[in-house]
């Protein structure tokens, strides 16, 4: 997929395979990855689910703990 495709809501929870109203949950809690909002329409880029996947990847329980501390 094209880093700099735009997805919609439903689309980048496929991609993250989550619930779209976990995405938007993580959306409003501000803790999701990074959106752009076209008029009423939410988006994501294909490039900031990557990043933000990454940003959110462990090898251990313990390591999640101390990143989020």
């Amino acid at each position: 997929m094209d880093n700099n495709a735009f997805l919609t809501q439903a689309e980048a929870a496929d991609v993250l395979r989550m619930s779209p109203r976990t995405l938007e949950r993580y959306r409003v809690a501000g803790n999701g990855p990074r959106y752009i909002k076209a008029g009423r329409r939410v988006l994501y880029k294909f490039a900031e689910l990557e990043a933000w996947a990454d940003a959110n990847t462990f090898t251990s329980t313990s390591e999640e703990g101390q990143r989020r501390g």
